[in-house]
């Protein structure tokens, strides 16, 4: 995967076999997650019927997702 003009490696997880990438963005330490199709949320749902959808994780928490070109971010830690 090319980001920024730096090329980072897309990896598949062992269990599930999920794509995965680790990438930094201004400065932050991030991961891109393919959407586990079979979990019960919304997202799942919608991988499950042909969209993508990539959830991206920071420090181990999740902040944000991607689904059908659109980003919604996750309420931050108060």
């Amino acid at each position: 995967m090319l980001l920024e003009d730096k090329s980072f490696p897309v990896r598949v997880t062992a269990k599930r076999k999920l794509k995965q990438m680790d990438f930094q963005f201004e400065g932050r330490d991030l991961r891109g997650l393919e959407q586990n199709p079979e979990t019960k949320s919304r997202w799942a749902a919608m991988a499950r019927s042909g969209k993508k959808v990539m959830q991206f994780l920071e420090g181990g928490r999740y902040i944000a997702v991607v689904a059908d070109r659109k980003v919604h971010f996750y309420p931050g830690k108060k």
